[in-house]
C-alpha cells in the first residue's frame, strides 16, 4: 500500500519518490546532464515519462527539451535509470543504488566502453578534456612521477568519441553506445531553421552551411533524437537507430525495447545473430 507520493523539482533536479511501508523508493533525474531526449519516453512500460518541447523565443538559441516524470504511473523498474545515454537517472531503494530490471535479468546494461593509452600522451596535452561537451574527462599529472593521468566518468559517457578524433596522439578509443542513420532533407529544411542545431549535444553533428541549410557529419552522433523532437517540418530530418550495444541478455521485456528503439527488422537481426552466436559455441563444445 503506498504510504505517500512525491514529486519535488528544483533547477538542478527532478525527483520523485514512493514511500511504502518498508521501502522507500526515489528516483532522480539530473537535470545538467539531461538533454531532453526521446529514449527513455520511448521505452517506459507505463508511459510515465514525457518529453516538453521549448517555446521558442525571438533572437534566443533554442532550449533543450526537458523531461517529467508523472509519479502516479512510474513504477520505479530502472529501465530509464539503464538506458539513458548520459546516466541522468539515479534510481535508490531504501537509499540503495538498485536497478530492479537489471538486477531481474529483463534488461541489460549498456556498454560503456573508453579505452586510453596514457603512455601515448604528449606532456601538457588536454585536447581530449577541452573536447568533451560534458566535462567528463579531466586530465593532470602524477606529482610523484610527472605522468599524464587522464581519468573520464565512463558511467556518464555517451560515446560520442568527439575525444577520440580531438586526441592528436590517438591514444583514446571510444565505443559507440548507439549506432544508426541521421540524414536532413535540406528541400524540405525551412528557411533560416537552425532549431535541431541549437539543441544538438555533441559540437559538430549538425552544422549550418554557407547556403543556410543544416547539414549532418554523423561519426559523433549518439542518436538521442532530441534534434528529431524539435524539427518543426516532418521528414525533414530523419534519425533512425539501428544497434545498441548492451550485455547479454535473454528477455522479452528488452526485446520489446529494443523494437521501440530500433525497428522490427533491427529486432530480428539481433536476435538471428544470438541464434548464431549460441550454434556456433555450441559447436565449439561437441568438437572440443
Amino acid at each position: 500500500m503506498v504510504m505517500k507520493l512525491t514529486s519535488t523539482e528544483t533547477e538542478n533536479q527532478l525527483i520523485i519518490e514512493r514511500l511504502l511501508y518498508a521501502r522507500h523508493y526515489s528516483l532522480t533525474l539530473d537535470k545538467k546532464m539531461c538533454i531532453g531526449c526521446e529514449i527513455c519516453r520511448i521505452i517506459c512500460p507505463r508511459e510515465a515519462i514525457e518529453t516538453i518541447k521549448p517555446e521558442r523565443i525571438e533572437g534566443e538559441k533554442l532550449r533543450n527539451p526537458s523531461i517529467k516524470v508523472d509519479p502516479e504511473k512510474c513504477s520505479f523498474c530502472g529501465m530509464c535509470d539503464t538506458i539513458c545515454p548520459l546516466g541522468a537517472f539515479t534510481l535508490t531503494i531504501n537509499g540503495e543504488r538498485t536497478i530492479p530490471v537489471v538486477e531481474k535479468e529483463s534488461f541489460p546494461r549498456l556498454i560503456r566502453q573508453v579505452e586510453v593509452d596514457t603512455s601515448k600522451c604528449p606532456p601538457d596535452c588536454d585536447e581530449c578534456q577541452e573536447a568533451c561537451p560534458f566535462d567528463l574527462i579531466q586530465v593532470s599529472k602524477d606529482e610523484t612521477t610527472g605522468a599524464v593521468k587522464v581519468e573520464v566518468d565512463v558511467d556518464h559517457c555517451p560515446g560520442c568519441r568527439l575525444c577520440e578524433i580531438k586526441c592528436p596522439e590517438n591514444t583514446i578509443r571510444v565505443k559507440r553506445i548507439f549506432s544508426g542513420i541521421i540524414r536532413i532533407d535540406q528541400e524540405k529544411c525551412p528557411e533560416g531553421c537552425h532549431d535541431c542545431v541549437d539543441v544538438c549535444p555533441i559540437p559538430g553533428v549538425l552544422t549550418v552551411s554557407e547556403n543556410g541549410k543544416v547539414e549532418v557529419n554523423d561519426y559523433c552522433c549518439i542518436y538521442c533524437g532530441v534534434c528529431k523532437i524539435v524539427c518543426p517540418v516532418e521528414e525533414a530530418l530523419t534519425l533512425k537507430r539501428t544497434s545498441i550495444a548492451h550485455a547479454p541478455i535473454k528477455s522479452g521485456a528488452w526485446n520489446s525495447a529494443l523494437e521501440k528503439l530500433t525497428s522490427t527488422q533491427d529486432l530480428a537481426k539481433e536476435l538471428t545473430m544470438k541464434r548464431m552466436i549460441k550454434a556456433i559455441e555450441s559447436t565449439k563444445r561437441r568438437v572440443g
